[in-house]
């Protein structure tokens, strides 16, 4: 098979996901099930081939830095068709690839299923907001969904900074400004550091990676820009963890501080299987009030799953067991894969039972 008959005969399935690894057939991820694709199993030729066609389509980029590195990122289009996202990478001497699919136009957050609790974040003017959930669970597009809102209701300079760029957002009420990591800028943080520079309003960086990023993203939300990231961690309590984790021991109480000053929300979000053989997303929001920001500084992180759980009572907040709680009691996803999902899986399993 070539390659467009791969990607097309993906979309007609309405698979978000392929992955061309040699010695299987090539297969795609549909409803979060894996599918072939090929009828046979494709070999380390076969891969290598393919991956060159993306690079051709790619708008003939350099296979250098997969030579080089060991694997590469970037995204392509092919016109009338789709956006894909391709991760090529090098196993046991050989390239392999996975692609993601990313629609044209930017998603309707609506059909999506996301609340307007996400994408009322966008009416904030500064500080910073973290959506966070594992691979595959839908962050990017989340942020592209926040973007657009801002981008349709209000003048500024919004920058994003992408590895690779995913949504392609037009001049609206704002003007848009999409660099890609590594093609417009070496690094996160290089691009980072420059776009305080730039004069944005609201910055959105793709991922914080490393202490340099994440120490400049503070920054950058302490002056007073709207900074929008992700990051790939469970629950609130954890993303918190997960940054002061990433600097040295005689750092972290005062960026515990920095934190609670500046941080106005985190979204977590998992892609759920429902019963009819989909997936919904499940979103967990925790709005930072003076409470939060009371645990945050204290390092009080293991009482924020109490404080969300008190904040949903009065809808200023979710919390992930009750959404997973009412979609079971919806009929949409199972006990077994609610309790799956779950922050406090016990405490939600006896909720099930009453």
């Amino acid at each position: 098979m070539e390659l467009l008959e791969i990607l097309k005969s993906t979309l007609e399935q309405g698979g978000s996901d392929i992955f061309i690894v040699p010695g299987s057939p090539v297969m795609a991820k549909v409803q979060g099930r894996m599918q072939p694709v090929s009828p046979q199993p494709v070999m380390p030729e076969d891969t290598e081939r393919l991956i060159r066609q993306t690079y051709v389509l790619a708008k003939n980029r350099s296979m250098d830095l997969l030579m080089q590195d060991g694997d590469d990122d970037f995204s392509f289009s092919i016109e009338s068709l789709c956006r894909f996202r391709c991760n090529a990478y090098r196993q046991r001497g050989t390239l392999a690839a996975a692609y993601r699919v990313v629609a044209f136009g930017l998603p309707d957050p609506r059909k999506l299923g996301i609340p307007e609790l996400v994408t009322g974040l966008s009416e904030l003017r500064n500080g910073m907001v973290l959506v966070t959930g594992p691979a595959g669970s839908g962050k990017s597009t989340t942020l592209a969904c926040v973007i657009d809102c801002i981008n349709r209701s209000r003048p500024g300079h919004i920058i994003t900074i992408e590895d690779p760029i995913e949504y392609l957002h037009p001049h609206r009420c704002s003007l848009v400004s999409q660099r890609e990591v590594p093609a417009d800028a070496p690094t996160f943080a290089r691009a980072l550091r420059a776009a305080l520079r730039q004069a944005p309003d609201v910055i959105m960086l793709g991922e914080m990676r490393d202490e340099e990023t994440m120490q400049t993203a503070i920054t950058a939300a302490e002056t007073g820009h709207l900074l929008l990231s992700s990051l790939h961690t469970v629950g609130a309590a954890k993303t918190i963890d997960r940054i002061l984790d990433a600097f040295p021991p005689g750092q972290q109480q005062q960026v515990r501080i920095q934190l609670s000053m500046v941080l106005r929300a985190v979204v977590s979000q998992r892609l759920v299987p429902t019963v009819d053989g989909g997936q919904t997303p499940v979103f967990e929001v925790m709005t930072v009030n003076s409470a939060i920001q009371n645990l945050i500084r204290d390092g009080k992180t293991y009482q924020l799953d109490n404080a969300i759980y008190s904040g949903s009572a009065g809808q200023t907040m979710l919390s992930m067991d009750n959404e997973l709680l009412r979609l079971c009691r919806e009929g949409r996803i199972s006990p077994e894969n609610a309790t799956l999902y779950a922050i406090n899986p016990d405490a939600l399993r006896k909720r099930l039972s009453m």
